[in-house]
């Protein structure tokens, strides 16, 4: 919980006081673009946040009927093509349990989150990972965006760009384009080949190292195209296939440590915020005095999380008057 509030902190000061600085928290929904994040599809959507959901809520009673707590009600629930689960603990039972076996209960979601998503990064990194670099071969590295007043937008490159080369050497995956970047200095001349054209200009000074050059890009992913003896032996069903099952992999992942993380927060009434509760009143003997700590830091959480979701409820606001902007435009 400190952890993650530490976080949201940091953040959030970034966000105000850092010039390109990505917002600490964001919405992960299809379409809604997350900065060092792929696209995400409506279907990887829909399948991940069951399997989170699922494992999330069943957890939270597994751990109440341990210790003996009846569940007055639990299923899956269903949103038109959104699947989810819940699962209500008699409330009146868990409050007359033990501080520790409370906090236990609420724990218990974040927590299997946080190791499903170390299984899932597992099977990333040992199954669904290999088979992917099997199965595909990089061509390029997809660039999505280009840092406004940095030598890359300078030099005319526009997002969404794939670099080929950099100074003549290959950047046909992650390492090969860590290496040809790892050697650059601020001042040393860069040549890029890609897929909209060459490009030359001077490296600036890292921000963050001013030993090392900068070319002002970010939002990396690697282009890769199915291998021709896969496609002349398989067809292009099971490149597709593998894809698709990596995504889900990887999307597994960042879900589980996102949600798992985000609920432990000491936020109203996630499962972070009843642990906090929890917490004061075993610390202050006075309930209206504990409720009023929670209270303040639960306000504070709300205010620092809707700070980093400004941005895109400003877009968000945008999309929705456009029809309304272009209908002005033709009266």
């Amino acid at each position: 919980m400190a952890l993650i509030l530490f976080m949201l902190v940091k953040g959030t000061f970034a966000l105000l006081f850092i010039p390109e600085a990505a917002p600490a928290v964001a919405p992960v929904l299809p379409g809604v673009s997350v900065p060092g994040l792929p696209n995400l599809s409506f279907w990887h959507w829909i399948v991940a946040i069951f399997i989170v959901a699922v494992v999330h809520e069943f957890s939270h009673g597994i751990w109440a009927r341990l210790y003996k707590i009846k569940i007055k009600s639990s299923g899956f629930l269903f949103f038109g093509p959104i699947l989810g689960a819940f699962v209500e603990p008699e409330e009146k039972e868990l409050v007359k349990k033990s501080k520790p076996a409370q906090l236990a209960v609420f724990a218990a979601g974040p927590f299997s989150n946080i190791v499903l998503g170390f299984i899932f990064l597992l099977v990333m990194n040992v199954v669904s990972g290999p088979l992917y670099e099997k199965v595909y071969e990089g061509t390029g590295i997809n660039i999505e965006t280009i840092l406004e007043n940095q030598p890359a937008a300078q030099a005319g490159i526009q997002a969404p760009v794939t670099i080929y080369e950099i100074n003549n050497q290959k950047t046909t995956n992650a390492e090969l384009f860590l290496n040809a970047t790892a050697g650059i200095k601020p001042k040393d001349k860069v040549s890029l080949v890609t897929d909209k054209g060459s490009y030359t200009f001077i490296a600036a000074e890292n921000p963050d190292n001013k030993t090392k050059g900068f070319l002002g890009v970010a939002d990396f992913s690697l282009k890769a195209e199915p291998r021709k003896p896969i496609i002349e032996k398989y067809g292009s069903f099971l490149p597709a296939s593998v894809a698709w099952i990596n995504m889900l992999v990887f999307w597994l992942v960042v879900m589980n440590f996102g949600i798992g993380l985000f609920n432990l927060l000491p936020l109203g009434p996630i499962d972070g915020g009843r642990m906090f509760l929890t917490g004061m009143l075993g610390i202050f003997k006075n309930e209206k005095t504990a409720k009023k700590v929670w209270g303040f830091v639960s306000f504070f959480c709300l205010l620092l999380i809707f700070v980093n979701l400004a941005p895109y409820l400003w877009k968000l606001v945008l999309f929705i008057l456009k029809p309304f902007t272009l209908l002005l435009t033709l009266i």
